[in-house]
């Protein structure tokens, strides 16, 4: 059960040659969740590989570089004949300016638009999942940081012990994975503990949108198999950082390792470091050695194991950044 995340817009404020605007999306279990949607996402998913039939948008907040990709990425899905609903999430007030938005399209859509603004605390269940929501610092206006959560999966079911004590494969077997206490005909009790392993923690995924370092991050993140956290400057441009509510690479390496997260993926880089970045990786891994600059199509593969693979999106016509 892969859970990956694909990175479709890395570059802060405005985009660059070779950097689209803030967009990502997480893909689990053939479930898409798209978060932000800056100029041109749309384009974005073609080139990636990311499909049109999501049906849950979140915005971190409404700046531009976030939000303006949301008119042509309607009209796309207009035009190719969706009638689906599509959900929209945002933080307090983000419904007045994704109807703003929307409307700029000029035609009533084929499809209807749900628009929920969420408060910091709220958690929305999805069954084995949940996206919680915690309050970020990026100024006056509403921001919101994302938390895609899995519930505790079932321990690891033993079949060769299964075999070799004797229990036929089948409707048994399911229930002792439930839990369940089992009688064979022979009057053996078996109990779940025999073959069932320890329950295993789910997979924990913390996007934090523009911010600067915040406690509530680090609550969010605690434990995480990945945080996702802008590093707009580096360290020389910490004071600029801390006026326009960003953070530096090394910030951003700190709230990880204050949180215990497994992995920092940084995003959001401003225009004036080249694709790769290397100062601030550089200073990030000072820090927090398990940090990775992702660039537009890097994509993050999560198993249920506690092992990472990253890799770049390979799609059809896609150049290398390399």
């Amino acid at each position: 059960m892969p859970l990956l995340v694909r990175f479709l817009g890395t570059a802060a404020s405005r985009p660059t040659v070779e950097r689209g605007v803030a967009s990502l999306a997480v893909i689990r279990e053939g479930e898409t969740l798209l978060f932000d949607c800056g100029e041109g996402t749309q384009r974005q998913m073609m080139r990636f590989g990311v499909s049109f039939a999501f049906e849950d948008l979140f915005f971190t907040h409404t700046h531009s570089d976030h939000i303006l990709g949301i008119t042509g990425l309607i009209r796309t899905m207009a035009l190719q004949g969706r009638t689906e609903r599509l959900r929209l999430w945002g933080p307090r007030g983000a419904g007045k300016t994704l109807r703003q938005c929307i409307s700029l399209g000029g035609e009533r859509t084929t499809f209807p638009i749900d628009i929920t603004e969420l408060e910091a605390g709220a958690s929305l269940s999805r069954g084995d999942y949940r996206i919680d929501t915690f309050a970020v610092d990026h100024g006056p206006s509403a921001s919101l940081g994302y938390a895609v959560v899995e519930e505790e999966r079932k321990g690891r079911f033993n079949p060769d012990l299964a075999r070799d004590m004797g229990i036929p494969e089948g409707p048994l077997w399911g229930r002792i994975h439930r839990g369940e206490s089992i009688t064979l005909d022979d009057g053996r009790v078996i109990e779940p503990s025999v073959l069932v392993g320890e329950r295993r923690r789910g997979r924990r995924v913390v996007i934090t949108g523009d911010t600067r370092p915040c406690a509530a991050t680090i609550e969010a993140a605690r434990d995480a198999d990945l945080l996702i956290h802008e590093a707009t400057f580096a360290d020389e441009e910490g004071a600029r950082a801390l006026e326009t509510g960003h953070s530096t690479a090394r910030e951003a390496a700190e709230v990880a390792k204050a949180a215990g997260a497994r992995k920092l993926a940084l995003t959001h880089i401003s225009a004036r470091y080249s694709l790769n970045a290397k100062e601030l990786e550089r200073e990030a891994r000072a820090v927090f050695r398990d940090t990775v600059i992702v660039k537009d199509g890097t994509e993050i593969e999560l198993g249920l194991t506690e092992e990472l693979a990253i890799g770049d999106a390979v799609a059809s016509g896609a150049p290398s950044n390399d």
